[in-house]
């Protein structure tokens, strides 16, 4: 991976680049003006994770540069702070040195840190071992965490102590509302928060007056875009094949009071054969299709995009909300999308300052002579 080398002053440059690659790149859609969502930055990125490595008596955190001509070519980088890492975690990073340094059961076969932190001030730390962690390391690592005022996870092979909790509760304020999300270790959350809020606000703005119609969510997480944009839609159904994040969104969904949302273990290719009433049982039943008045769909697949029959799936609804972190997949979405549907909205949203990474946001509207 190439490491981010963080020039604040470079910041508007960078961006400027992006937007640029965007609008050359989709040029061929004839799309409405690029609209910037910029982040801080640095510090904004409230999740990372860092080898430790040993030198003799020494320990320091790590990542590695790989270089492109050579993959195997790897070089070890030092880090003391991280301009990438949140505020917490900068704070964080030289106490929890000098823990590790001042204590052979906090040190020994230490092999990983893995930071989670909010907004809303909460720091979750795992630490990963090469040997089984007994209760002489649980008594530091609880002391460790009451010192710090932080919790603790400690994850060896075939162990995993959770000492405190496992999650983090993070509350972004999205059009003046607080919203309270918990996210689970280990399990996907959107890393920037500041664009994350934008990011919600921007999908509530497009997707607003729809209050007698019914949202789908494909591919909706910890129900990020779901407690958002519940009270836009009279009803909204949400897909997700991971059983954690499943989980973690009917938590979240409680914790906000959202009681017009359902979220169904389902993928995609089920949640589309049960449309079609192709597919059967518990889970499609609870769903209670029938009662739905579907107007809009969103989606936020991975980076490999939306395959041939998914884009035909989405383009059945009047309005598409996509979310893309690959733009290359996103153009050969739009190339089958725009058969239908045309763009009214196109953003960046900067969640990654530095690298290559652009997270675009489109919002379709079926064509007039669409099908």
């Amino acid at each position: 991976m190439a490491i981010p080398v963080i020039q604040p002053e470079r910041y508007d440059e960078q961006l400027a680049e992006k937007r640029a690659y965007l609008e050359s790149t989709f040029a061929v859609f004839n799309p409405p003006a690029l609209e910037v969502f910029a982040s801080p930055p640095s510090h904004y990125r409230q999740r990372c994770e860092f080898r430790i490595w040993h030198e003799g008596d020494d320990l320091y955190y790590a990542m590695f540069e790989v270089d492109p001509a050579d993959p195997k070519n790897k070089q070890v980088v030092r880090f003391d702070q991280f301009d990438v890492a949140s505020e917490s975690i900068n704070a964080l990073m030289p106490r929890l040195r000098e823990a590790f340094l001042a204590s052979d059961e906090l040190r020994r076969r230490l092999f990983q840190v893995e930071f989670l932190t909010t907004l809303s001030g909460e720091a979750l730390v795992t630490l990963i071992y090469h040997r089984p962690l007994g209760d002489a390391w649980e008594q530091e690592a609880r002391a460790l965490e009451a010192e710090l005022g932080i919790m603790i996870i400690g994850r060896s092979r075939k162990q995993r102590l959770v000492l405190t909790r496992d999650h983090v509760w993070e509350r972004l304020t999205v059009d003046g509302r607080s919203l309270d999300y918990q996210q689970v270790e280990n399990s996907f959350t959107q890393p920037n928060a500041h664009i994350c809020q934008t990011m919600l606000s921007w999908a509530r703005e497009v997707t607003a007056g729809r209050q007698d119609e019914d949202l789908v969510e494909l591919y909706c997480g910890n129900g990020n875009f779901t407690i958002a944009l519940a009270d836009n839609f009279r009803r909204v159904l949400a897909t997700e094949i991971s059983r954690t994040s499943v989980a973690s969104a009917n938590v979240n969904l409680e914790a906000n009071k959202i009681t017009n949302a359902h979220v169904a273990r389902m993928s995609a290719e089920e949640f589309a054969l049960a449309l079609k009433g192709e597919k059967g049982g518990r889970r499609v039943a609870e769903m209670a299709l029938d009662e739905y008045r579907f107007s809009t769909v969103l989606v936020d697949p991975p980076r490999a995009g939306l395959d041939a029959q998914s884009c035909q799936q989405i383009s059945e609804y009047d309005q598409i909300v996509y979310i893309s972190c690959n733009p290359a997949t996103l153009a050969e979405n739009l190339a089958l999308l725009t058969k239908t549907h045309q763009i009214e909205r196109f953003a960046l949203f900067d969640q990654f300052p530095f690298t290559d990474h652009c997270e675009c946001g489109v919002w379709l509207t079926r064509r007039e002579d669409g099908q």
